[in-house]
């Protein structure tokens, strides 16, 4: 029996911080590739590795989210499942993983065409779900997240070989400038940089409360920021932000009487399936990380 390893493209978690250029494509489809983003917005999105939609879905069906948000959050069953992380100081809920696959509506929303078809259009193949999640960030105090990339994440941890990863975060509720909203440099998705320090074992447990194994960083930070600037996204509730695996991103805190919650979900292209992971030593929980490599249909 022959075991297939997979080449590693970006090397990271050793004994340095690396920037490595990008190896792949930033849009895998071809011109003319039939959907819903026009040949402008993708020439943006290759450029900048992100393109922000001012209404994704309509009023009506924001409310729908919302009210099956709230449910979630205020289910105890749903509190106690592992798939829920708390705040660390207020023990409220922070984040719900798997939520497609706990909630029928947001299961509906992955199958919604102004969704996936946004991602196969982008990926260039059929697409299933890495990660789904809904982020609760309630006003007065809630925490934000750090620096980082995702894909750093997800090929160091989860085993992705390729950057054929796309993201989506759709607001429930209206980001404004000031409730911590969601902030990228644009172009950081050309640059991989693999950060330094080994991967503790269960580091999921820490990271998804506050991040610590593959934070950029200050001196990496401030050349990228100097390089290509900071976007904050603002818009009402229904806009939404897909972006890059790639894209240097984070939040601030929320220090405002105003939520700012939003519904995350990452498609990773079916020809770009996980391995074992490159720089840890187990894989994540499969409601972080999936190994159900099925077809969004």
């Amino acid at each position: 029996m022959t075991t297939t390893i997979a080449t590693d493209l970006y090397p990271s978690r050793g004994a340095t911080e690396v920037a490595v250029p990008r190896q792949d494509p930033v849009v895998w489809g071809s011109p003319g590739t039939p959907g819903p983003i026009t040949a402008g917005d993708l020439e943006a999105y290759e450029r900048d590795g992100f393109l922000a939609i001012d209404q994704l879905i309509t009023d009506d069906e924001v409310a729908v989210y919302r009210d099956e948000l709230n449910r979630l959050v205020a289910d105890p069953r749903i509190r106690a499942d592992e798939r829920s992380i708390v705040e660390p100081k207020s023990q409220d809920i922070r984040t719900v993983f798997e939520v497609h696959k706990i909630s029928q509506l947001f299961a509906q929303l992955v199958r919604d065409e102004r969704v996936v078809g946004r991602a196969r259009q982008i990926l260039g193949s059929d697409v299933y779900v890495h990660q789904s999640r809904i982020n609760v960030k309630p006003g007065f105090g809630a925490s934000g997240f750090y620096w980082h990339s995702d894909f750093e994440t997800w090929h160091a941890e989860d085993g992705l070989p390729n950057m054929r990863t796309v993201s989506v975060s759709i607001a429930l509720t209206e980001n404004y400038d000031t409730n911590g909203g969601l902030m990228i440099m644009p172009g950081s998705h050309r640059t991989f940089l693999g950060c330094e320090g080994a991967t503790p074992k269960d580091n999921y447990k820490k990271s998804l409360q506050m991040q610590d194994a593959g934070t950029p960083s200050d001196e990496a930070l401030t050349k990228m920021a100097s390089e290509y600037g900071i976007r904050l996204f603002t818009g009402k509730a229904g806009s939404a932000t897909w972006f890059d695996c790639n894209a240097m991103h984070g939040s601030g805190d929320n220090i405002t009487p105003f939520p700012r919650s939003n519904v995350f979900i990452v498609f990773n292209s079916v020809e770009n399936e996980a391995v074992e992971p490159f720089s840890a030593p187990v894989r994540r929980p499969e409601f972080i990380g999936a190994r159900d490599f099925t077809p969004v249909k």
